[in-house]
């Protein structure tokens, strides 16, 4: 009898303010161990919060890109742990009353499937520090630059049934939040961090008991850590054993993961309304400002990109994903060739920038430089093959199409007659050859024309022009052969 999994995500987007949600301090990433943490950050005595109007547009801006409920009264409260890196020995974070309420998310899954996703709700809530474990030799160092840190944490309903399903929901966070600009989308800096919920059951049974797996900062780690949990978790139910509530960490290095604590329910976090800051109230006007100054979103820009520029939707819903990717893209497209600029960027371009650890804003090839070596390809200036060569050349030392392809004398041979000549001249030289071509089958012939191209290919040094040389070859042979 089959397993069913099921899946919900809470997510913590870093927001992109200038300062804290309750103090002046800098939110800057990479600044030296605690030189961003105030007095506030900390809660020593005598200092008071003071909520950051930002961070309240920025939750308002999510909740109404994701069809949500926007709470126009909205409170804080305490939730008390104690961790290292939590100075104040509480969370300040919203739980009776979110600011953002019940919404959902479109999915567009393989195979043509889409699946709406529901959100149960968000929550502003200050970030904690960071241990840090490295170089300390069996101690931690705590960094509290990060404590206070706008959060706005995203809750979804239990809606997902494979890693597939919660890959593509987080995705689709992740571009909707950079679309808007209120997250820069680092997750390697924790700009980003999903916690997924697992469980599995027979089918129509209720749900079972869950485990989360806590902080993971890559859509592939998430794909990996879910199918783990999911397996072992079949395999401690067919075994006769029992799941544990627990918390889990999984090592992406190593692939492997490992139960943290046992899971901890609202009630043992001994939640009261923070007493000193008062419920916020939002009018409607304000949620209407809002509202009219909210970006393009990943759908809307997808859909501008199949009517503009005739992309399919598998190739416009990829590049509509990231805001920064869309602007490279529409940047080099002006030159009138989407469809080409399109295949570079989502083949050697991505795959350069994989290889590299890059991201597209620190691309060394500029979407002037690609939209240059695009205008060469279509004008059969040169040759795609010689394009992966020019497209080296340019990623490591720099310069536009045409310099690179004028230094290198790659220019490709599209002059008929030179063409013809050569042709003629190869054909010369092979009898054997050509006389196989004229005894074999009609359907067999176009595979034996690689016997000429290869040394034609030769005679120009690879500078050929090959759909003419293969225009002209077959003409040739196909005159010989009447």
């Amino acid at each position: 009898m089959s397993w069913e999994t099921v899946i919900g995500l809470e997510v913590h987007v870093q927001l992109a303010t200038q300062s804290k949600i309750f103090s002046g301090s800098s939110t800057a990433f990479g600044a030296e161990p605690n030189t961003q943490a105030s007095a506030v950050d900390l809660a020593l005595p005598g200092t008071l919060p003071v909520p950051n109007a930002k961070a309240f547009e920025y939750a308002v801006m999510f909740g109404l890109a994701v069809n949500a409920e926007i709470g126009t009264t909205s409170h804080f409260e305490r939730k008390n742990y104690f961790y290292p890196d939590l100075p104040k020995g509480y969370q300040t974070t919203q739980l009776e009353q979110p600011i953002v309420g019940a919404g959902y998310v479109d999915l567009n899954l393989s195979e043509g499937r889409t699946k709406r996703v529901r959100i149960h709700h968000a929550h502003l809530e200050e970030d904690a520090g960071k241990s840090l474990h490295e170089d300390f030799h069996g101690m931690s160092g705590i960094d509290l630059n990060r404590a206070g840190t706008p959060l706005i944490e995203i809750v979804s309903e239990p809606d997902m049934s494979n890693a597939e399903e919660a890959v593509a929901f987080a995705k689709q966070l992740h571009a909707i939040v950079t679309s808007l600009g209120i997250c820069d989308g680092e997750m390697a800096q924790g700009s980003m961090r999903f916690d997924v919920n697992i469980s599995v059951r027979r089918p129509g049974e209720p749900l079972g008991t869950r485990t989360e797996t806590k902080n993971l900062n890559s859509f592939r780690f998430m794909e990996e850590a879910i199918k783990l949990e999911v397996e072992r978790q079949i395999d401690v139910l067919e075994d006769g054993g029992k799941i544990n509530q627990e918390t889990r960490l999984y090592n992406g290095d190593t692939k492997k993961a490992r139960a943290m604590r046992s899971k901890e329910e609202a009630n043992d976090y001994r939640y009261f309304p923070c007493p000193d800051l008062l419920p916020v109230i939002l009018d409607e006007g304000y949620v209407e400002r809002v509202r009219q100054n909210i970006p393009e979103l990943p759908d809307q820009r997808a859909a501008r990109f199949v009517s503009d520029y005739q992309l399919s939707d598998y190739d416009a819903g990829i590049l509509a994903a990231d805001r920064q990717l869309s602007a490279y893209f529409e940047a080099a497209a002006n030159n009138g060739q989407a469809k080409l600029c399109a295949n570079w960027i989502m083949g050697d371009i991505s795959a350069s920038l994989n290889t590299s650890d890059m991201s597209i804003n620190t691309c060394p090839v500029t979407p002037e430089q690609l939209a240059g070596l695009v205008a060469r390809i279509a004008d059969d200036t040169i040759s795609n093959k010689q394009a992966k060569k020019v497209f080296e050349l340019m990623w490591s030392d720099g310069g536009s199409a045409d310099e690179i392809i004028e230094k290198h004398g790659m220019k490709q041979v599209s002059d008929t007659g030179a063409l013809e000549q050569i042709v003629d001249e190869v054909l010369a030289s092979k009898p054997q050859e050509v006389a196989n071509y004229l005894a074999a089958e009609e359907s067999k012939r176009k595979k034996m024309m690689g016997a000429f191209m290869g040394p034609i290919m030769q005679a120009t040094k690879g500078q050929a022009n090959p759909g003419m040389v293969n225009k002209i070859l077959a003409q040739k042979l196909n005159a010989l052969a009447k």
